[in-house]
């Protein structure tokens, strides 16, 4: 969509290719590899910023950065949860064994406490439990090399699958806020025709005022007539206003079919459409202007809603 010379004129933009995504979507993958099986899961929520909190298996808890880096790589703004669950198959041995010493030692420890404190509920395994230094990782199992690349592999897909959600979804904001736009201008256009008729009515309205004056032998300063009616003219020619809300509303769509991370930017043109429609209401006396007006200003708090959830 396009306007020249003043006109709106419709252009079919291609909306599934869109660059806005909104920022809400889910996405999810399995990738099962050399006995790993990796099952990631991406959900965002509108926000101002990135923000990024994970969900992880205790065996990739160092890798909390890794994953952060590779979400901002992918999004820029939005709250986003990222879930990863590991499950491996066992060749029929535990991945772990009993730290005996550490076993016998918190079970004096614990022993120790419950006569102090004078309670006598028996020590059971529950407690023990408790305490992770009871069991040990063999060295060859503590590196996280095999799971990570198996994970960041699922990851990059639920990325994936999340982002492709939202750019669907920001086709359908995108289609929505064409609407929205089409109607602000065509709206506008009818705002500028009313009020070109409406100063030679008033200009008319004017001079007979002044003929009653004059029969009522009034004495009329010329100067100050001809500067009254300057300013009366100035007060409800708007073209000045409307080319501005036009040239607002077409970079509104170009944003849209052509940025990336369009949001921010989005919103700062709404702010300067909305100001032109606030000049407008407060140089216009006439009711069908205002109530016009009025509606503009309910359609532009519909497009700043819709915006909240643009990346």
């Amino acid at each position: 969509m396009l306007l020249r010379a003043g006109h709106l004129q419709q252009h079919s933009y291609p909306w599934n290719e869109t660059l806005i995504a909104s920022m809400t979507g889910f996405g999810r993958a399995e990738i099962a590899k050399r006995d790993i099986t990796a099952t990631v899961e991406v959900r965002g929520v509108n926000s101002r910023y990135l923000d990024v909190t994970t969900r992880l298996p205790r065996l990739l808890s160092q890798r909390e950065k890794d994953i952060k880096e590779i979400v901002r790589s992918c999004v820029n703004r939005g709250n986003l949860v990222v879930s990863v669950m590991v499950e491996e198959e066992l060749d029929g041995t535990a991945p772990v064994a009993v730290n005996k010493t550490a076993a016998k030692a918190y079970i004096k420890l614990l022993n120790d406490l419950r006569k102090a404190a004078k309670i006598r509920e028996k020590v059971r395994l529950e407690h023990l439990l408790k305490f992770s230094e009871v069991f040990d990782v063999p060295k060859e199992v503590q590196s996280d090399k095999q799971e990570w690349s198996v994970v960041e592999e699922a990851l990059r897909a639920a990325l994936d699958g999340f982002n492709t959600m939202r750019r669907n979804e920001g086709g359908e904001l995108a289609k929505d806020l064409e609407r929205r736009i089409t109607w602000l201008s065509q709206t506008v256009e009818k705002i500028e025709q009313l009020s070109r008729a409406r100063i030679p009515e008033e200009r008319k309205r004017l001079h007979d005022r002044i003929s009653q004056l004059v029969e009522d032998k009034v004495i009329i300063d010329q100067n100050r007539l001809e500067l009254e009616i300057a300013l009366l003219a100035d007060k409800l020619d708007v073209t000045e206003e409307c080319v501005r809300f036009r040239s607002h509303t077409k970079f509104f769509l170009e944003t849209i079919a052509n940025s990336d991370s369009a949001g921010r930017k989005l919103n700062f043109l709404v702010q300067k459409i909305n100001r032109e429609a606030n000049t407008i209401g407060s140089k216009t006396n006439d009711t069908e202007i205002a109530h016009l007006v009025v509606q503009m200003k309910e359609e532009l708090e519909k497009i700043r809603e819709q915006l909240q959830n643009i990346e």
